[in-house]
């Protein structure tokens, strides 16, 4: 096979595989989708044949193959630093809110598509394929068997407060919102601003089994009050 055809497969061996893993990252409507997974299994794939045939070498007299510039030839220097590098875009993908950190999943699947850009640059495709197959399916099917199969009961509830500064004619809406969005109400409180009679402060303490939740109560919120401002606080046991 020539040599820049043997190239071309395994590029586009990586950017087949990483839009496979991109595929189901975009479709639940995360923030790290197709175009990002699609570039760093790229990348990573690039970057591994950059690294084992991309220097000068020559063969000595023990047949060991050797870098002209430093008379050293370690093609995993490179490699090792795909698999560091990639930390930086994976904490890109990680959002805290307050107490809630989110995207751990994507910074996961950017690590693994990076991984199966190298396996796919230095042509080992049996296992950059079995590699991409397991991680959507534990992408897929393990949220199917987590909803289907594991009782509500064994998933430890997470304590909240909420703290919103509105509208005092919105309490009661607010209050009547909380009650149907959590698992369960501990408190719900409100008072008057002594500076702005018009303004209240609303505190709700409740116990949510998924945080995931709480996206779309930050949401529901301004469509119901339009907030002046929201500040969330896990509460510790």
């Amino acid at each position: 096979m020539d040599f820049s055809t043997d190239f071309f497969i395994r590029i586009l061996a990586a950017l087949i595989l990483g839009f496979l893993l991109g595929l189901e990252r975009e479709l639940t409507n995360k923030y790290a989708g197709l175009r990002t997974h699609i570039l760093v299994c790229l990348g990573a794939c690039i970057f591994t044949i950059i690294s084992v045939y991309g220097f000068p070498t020559f063969v000595d007299g023990d047949n060991v193959i050797i870098s002209q510039a430093t008379g050293i030839r370690d093609s995993g220097r490179v490699a090792a630093q795909i698999v560091s590098g990639i930390g930086f875009i994976g904490a890109g993908a990680v959002l805290r809110n307050g107490p809630m950190i989110i995207g751990l999943t994507t910074a996961a699947t950017l690590w693994i598509s990076a991984a199966i850009g190298m396996t796919c640059g230095v042509g080992m495709y049996d296992v950059a394929i079995m590699a991409t197959v397991i991680s959507v399916a534990v992408l897929t099917l393990i949220r199917v068997f987590e909803r289907r199969f594991l009782p509500s009961s064994i998933k430890r509830a997470k304590r909240f407060k909420i703290t919103v500064y509105c509208d005092e004619t919105h309490v009661k809406t607010l209050q009547e919102y909380f009650s149907c969005a959590v698992d369960k109400v501990d408190e719900f409180a409100s008072k008057r601003l002594i500076e702005n009679p018009e303004k209240a402060k609303v505190t709700c303490r409740f116990e949510l089994n998924q945080k995931k939740v709480m996206n779309d109560i930050y949401n529901k919120l301004t469509d119901i009050c339009n907030p002046d401002s929201v500040n969330l606080q896990e509460l510790n046991d």
